[in-house]
């Protein structure tokens, strides 16, 4: 995050955006009130960073409305690791593996043992991103997102203990908007271990929709005294450190809560079945009369409780990406044993087609997602708010993991897939649950969406239905005089943009120099990324209030932006990669995207690549699988 040069905030003089366009559109008000709390949120979150880094001047933003697309701005740069960091994460990783071959990674719940939590806290893990002066190891994110990829390897949800605890748990919103005292009260255990942490925002009635918080704290003297229910909160425990969304005199507010280290009258544990997240614990919280002290309120200079947790959200996207990476790899390292040994009508099936394009289909998501992660975790590093990179990552790392899991994975393995026991019978849910973490995808792409047309919409769109509202005309008839004497005075600038935008509808974009396929793709994503433009403002024009209904649109443009943003940012990072079978991987991925924004079919050029790559990676080829032990290939039939 950067905070020089902060932009002004005029949030609370001004209605929001989302706010106008749905009271202008009919909707209730407080339907209309709701989606304003949460876009004056986000207006809110933007004022944290400099102007340069905020979401309009975004490389996603950019790439659509800008002319030529910024390439710059979508390579990733090779970072390097200090050695005091490599010794904790080295460190780290040597204790999973240790506990992992003797077999006490888990207690008798089939829980990570409370052991392995403090023995990776000795080791620093849990302080990787506190910032050294509090007792951390204040590591750049472009260090700790590939990290997480490296520890999903040896055990995924170790790894995602890691993003729980440092990116969405009280270390980010403490590091970020606490204040002297309370840095120095709180970071210090949340580096060494002694404070392992959550966030506490889900409610049985508030998801996707935070407006609908009900848990509540009111202060009482020198405390606040905090009432209500969480639910599905990882990480938790009594005695865990949590950010606690709740409302304080109708606000939302966060509060640093050191829950009691057993249950009481006050604080209970609300346990249920769950069958994702099974190795560590998801349990809601119930207060009742919970006192917290006062000096535990996180007090943002902007906004309130909302934006302090849309804040933490970006960076757990980018580690849901980077674990999703790590996870495909444990398939891949498990695909290749079975495809050698198992034999139909005389042949591996290794040998065979469908198997050798799977596992070229499961190296491209693997290394899409290598290169979104380390794109995202850049532009955090850099400055950049990356609302819109994040959500892509998130987006797609989870959807890969969903695809490679049931299309790739299950597949090859077949019937024996869902034996007690084997990967993908166990971990099923895991597989699935990232399509959820950190927002649902569709849910998500509504919001990629509406960052991506909040700009021009404000400029171009609200001045105009503001004027068509003072008139009382309800539907734009350019063809009727009074309606076009109404707008005499707003319509100029809109259709000075779009004239100029349709005429030179695309710029050149500087490319740099790179192998010819990986260019094309990247030239190809540039020219469709400027094009974009003209449809969603053709989108915007077509169904002007009423957008905000259109949610199938809405989700299915995102998801197009997105993809070719992906393939752009792929196309880059395999030019780099000195490895052939990374740079083919990238080549694969950045073929189907294509194949599925355009619908054209797969050639037998393709197919003879995807299987030649398949082939390569059965022999060894990907080598950053080397080391992974696979599970066992011939699995007992006994429960």
């Amino acid at each position: 995050m950067s905070t020089d040069t902060p932009a002004t905030d005029d949030t609370d003089q001004e209605v929001s955006f989302a706010e106008t366009a749905l009271k202008l559109g009919g909707k209730s008000d407080d339907e209309a009130r709701r989606t304003g709390a949460i876009d004056t949120a986000d207006d809110q979150v933007e004022a944290l960073f400099a102007p340069q880094y905020q979401t309009v001047n975004s490389p996603a933003h950019a790439a659509v409305w800008n002319r030529g697309v910024p390439v710059e701005l979508f390579q990733s740069e090779a970072t390097t690791t200090p050695d005091d960091i490599q010794k904790v994460m080295d460190d780290a990783v040597a204790v999973v593996q240790r506990h992992r071959d003797a077999g006490t990674l888990l207690d008798d719940n089939g829980k990570i043992i409370e052991s392995v939590m403090e023995d990776l806290a000795a080791t620093g893990y849990w302080g990787l991103l506190v910032d050294k002066k509090y007792g951390g190891s204040g590591t750049p994110f472009s260090v700790f997102a590939p990290f997480i990829t490296r520890m999903a390897m040896v055990d995924p949800t170790i790894a995602g203990l890691a993003s729980v605890h440092g990116c969405i748990g009280a270390v980010d919103p403490v590091r970020t908007f606490g204040t002297a005292e309370q840095k120095q009260h709180f970071l210090p255990g949340l580096a060494d271990g002694s404070r392992l942490s959550a966030f506490a925002l889900t409610e049985p009635a508030a998801g996707s929709d935070l407006t609908q918080l009900r848990t509540r704290a009111v202060l009482d003297g020198d405390s606040y005294v905090v009432n209500g229910e969480k639910l599905f909160i990882t990480n938790v425990v009594p005695g865990r450190t949590i950010g606690l969304v709740c409302l304080i005199e109708d606000r939302p507010a966060v509060l640093i809560v050191d829950l009691p280290k057993e249950e009481n009258a006050n604080f209970q544990l609300r346990k249920y079945g769950i069958w994702a997240l099974k190795h560590t614990y998801n349990q809601g919280l119930i207060f009742k009369d919970l006192r917290v002290p006062k000096e535990n309120l996180l007090t943002p200079a902007r906004g309130d409780g909302l934006t302090i947790a849309y804040h933490g959200l970006n960076l757990g996207r980018i580690a849901l990406c980077a674990n999703a990476a790590g996870t495909m790899r444990i398939m891949m390292a498990s695909m290749i044993p079975w495809a050698k040994f198992r034999v139909t009508y005389g042949e591996t099936i290794a040998r065979r087609e469908l198997v050798q394009r799977r596992l070229g289909q499961l190296a491209g998501l693997i290394t899409a997602c290598d290169a979104l992660t380390d794109w995202c975790a850049g532009l955090i590093d850099r400055g950049y708010r990356g609302e819109m990179e994040c959500v892509i990552a998130k987006i797609f790392g989870s959807e890969a993991q969903k695809y490679a899991a049931v299309e790739l994975f299950m597949k090859t393995h077949g019937g024996r897939s869902f034996l007690h026991g084997h990967l993908l019978g166990d971990n099923v849910h895991e597989y699935l649950a990232p399509c959820i973490y950190e927002g649902e995808g569709e849910m998500l792409a509504m919001g990629f969406f509406k960052s991506l047309v909040k700009h021009h919409g404000k400029t171009y769109f609200e001045p105009i239905g503001k004027a068509l509202a003072a008139a009382g005309i309800k539907k734009l008839n350019p063809l009727n005089l009074a309606h076009a004497w109404a707008l005499k005075g707003v319509i100029f600038p809109y259709l000075k943009w779009m004239v100029g935008r349709r005429l030179m509808s695309t710029a050149g974009s500087q490319i740099p120099s790179m192998p010819t396929e990986l260019a094309r793709h990247a030239e190809f994503a540039c020219t469709q990324l400027q094009k974009m433009a003209i449809e969603v403002d053709t989108t915007m024009n077509k169904f002007q209030l009423s957008l905000a209904d259109r949610q199938c649109r809405m989700a299915e443009l995102s998801g197009r932006c997105q993809d070719l943003i992906t393939i752009l940012c792929t196309s880059l990072y395999g030019a780099r990669q000195t490895d052939e079978i990374v740079r083919t991987s990238a080549d694969i991925a950045c073929q189907e995207l294509i194949q599925k924004f355009t619908g054209k079919r797969p050639s037998n050029r393709f197919y003879k690549q995807v299987t030649g790559l398949g082939e390569a990676i059965a022999e060894g080829g990907f080598q950053s699988i080397a080391g992974l032990e696979p599970d066992e290939i011939m699995m007992s039939y006994d429960k």
